[in-house]
């Protein structure tokens, strides 16, 4: 096996895993959006003008990650998709760092996977994000969109 076809093989892998990921998690956080929402009302601070952000802010988010999965569905968007992904990944990783260490807010379910899975904000969640940038990168920088146009230089290379 060419080392093309398993940088391939992982692109596709990655960004099948990326299109699942978006879509269960934007799905699990409809299965409970009130609760993830008073999440993200309490991430915001406890405020009468933060309060108001929390239903927008709750929307966005979900918004976000099914766009995101979408532009990872089709072909001449996937990197845009991928792109979308990594900034919701770091931005969620630097979040969470920022509320727990900066803000020294008390650890609290981020709703993240709805009541599927567990995660408080913190260092483990921040690490996960992280590492989740791993496949959002190959698809960015190894993707490869087929054509079934023939360049001029194919063109010649066949004549040869």
């Amino acid at each position: 096996m060419t080392r093309n076809k398993v940088v391939r093989i992982l692109v596709g892998i990655s960004r099948l895993a990326l299109i699942a990921l978006f879509i269960f998690t934007a799905g699990a956080k409809l299965t409970i959006i009130k609760g993830f929402a008073v999440n993200v009302g309490e991430l915001l601070g406890a405020t009468h003008v933060n309060l108001r952000w929390m239903w927008p802010v709750t929307i966005g988010v979900i918004a976000a990650e099914l766009i995101a999965a979408l532009l990872l569905i089709i072909p001449r968007t996937v990197r845009w998709g991928a792109m979308l992904g990594a900034v919701m990944l770091i931005g969620f990783s630097g979040f969470a760092l920022y509320y727990v260490y900066v803000l020294h807010g008390e650890p609290l379910e981020c709703g993240c996977f709805g009541k599927i899975m567990a995660s408080q904000l913190g260092l483990t969640t921040a690490l996960r994000n992280l590492a989740l940038l791993v496949p959002a990168l190959l698809v960015i920088f190894g993707y490869r969109r087929h054509s079934n146009i023939n360049t001029n230089a194919e063109v010649q290379m066949e004549s040869i």
